[in-house]
């Protein structure tokens, strides 16, 4: 008979860890089964609350990504900035992590149904901003995602950390925390109806920071 000890911070680690993957399975779930009908209305709202927010920050690049299943679809958003003359880059595959690569067609399908931009010899390891799509987030605004660590590989290996704002197509919050240092986070989560920011004194997720509705 074997017998293995572990210490409480282990212990806390794996029920950390299989809450996360409940919570992600169940944000998944919600998320997957959001009306078809609707999906370019949320879409609309994220895009416009987006400009809305960037509206008057001196940008000049800026990190997007392009859409699968229930991600947000920020298309407007990109043209957007292309015509203010916003420098826009796009994640590219390399291993478990991968890079940014300048948007430009043609798009290419690879794994997980993501589409890229071609590959580029620069050597792109600045922007001043990224937006990044999220399955979930905890009570202390860490991002949840599928589960890949692209993103957490990614923004560790910058030196020079920009902000980030998180989207989603619908607030999916835990009211615990349930991830690890390395998860990036931020201090801005957007979804089609409302705003939610981090609490810092409290370290908890201020409800619906402010309302927005058709007419903003």
């Amino acid at each position: 008979m074997c017998v293995i000890l572990c210490s409480r911070k282990d212990i806390f680690v794996c029920y950390n860890l299989v809450m996360k993957s409940r919570f992600r399975a169940d944000c998944l779930n919600t998320l997957q089964n959001l009306p078809k009908q609707t999906a370019l209305h949320r879409n609309k709202m994220i895009n416009r609350a987006l400009r809305f927010e960037l509206f008057g920050k001196k940008i000049k690049t800026i990190l997007l990504y392009w859409s699968i299943d229930s991600e947000p679809d920020l298309r407007d958003l990109l043209f957007w900035l292309r015509r203010r003359g916003v420098e826009v880059y796009l994640p590219f595959m390399e291993g478990e992590s991968f890079k940014m690569v300048p948007f430009r067609y043609p798009m290419r399908k690879k794994r997980f149904n993501i589409y890229e931009s071609g590959n580029t010899y620069r050597d792109i390891n600045k922007i001043d901003l990224a937006i990044v799509p999220v399955v979930g987030v905890d009570n202390i605004m860490r991002r949840i995602g599928f589960g890949k660590g692209m993103y957490d590989r990614f923004f560790e290996r910058l030196i020079d950390k920009p902000e980030i704002i998180f989207v989603q197509s619908k607030p999916c919050i835990s009211t615990i925390p349930l991830c690890q240092n390395h998860d990036i986070s931020t201090d801005l989560l957007i979804t089609p109806y409302s705003s939610y920011k981090a609490a810092r004194k409290s370290y908890a997720v201020r409800n619906s920071i402010r309302r927005r509705n058709s007419r903003c």
